[in-house]
């Protein structure tokens, strides 16, 4: 029973120390951007948008694929709306696909 039970135990230890490592691995794949949104579209499905962000550190123009449903309704209902600053972090993979979309102020 002992052993079945370090077993289990060692097998858990391992998985997770593989999250670990993979979330690390993803980490250096991500970028953040902060700043106004410029434009946001809503696919005519609604089950993704683009959010165009104008980067404050840059200057530069960023578009970010969004597709987590919390960040959708708040585009729907009008809580994020074009002028907004946004805190976002994003995959730098081709589409970038937003993985936090907040407002700056805590919204």
């Amino acid at each position: 029973m002992k052993t079945k039970l370090s077993a289990l135990l060692f097998a858990a230890a391992l998985a997770v120390s593989g999250l670990i490592a993979a979330g690390h691995a993803s980490a250096a794949d991500q970028a953040q951007v902060v700043g106004p949104v410029n434009k946001i579209t809503l696919a005519a499905d609604g089950m993704s948008a683009t959010a165009e962000l104008k980067d404050l550190k840059t200057g530069e123009t960023v578009v970010l694929t969004v597709t987590d449903e919390l960040t959708l309704d708040k585009f729907k209902d009008k809580r994020i709306v074009e002028g907004d600053e946004i805190r976002a972090r994003y995959l730098k993979a081709s589409p970038h696909t937003a993985q936090s979309f907040r407002k700056t102020a805590g919204c």
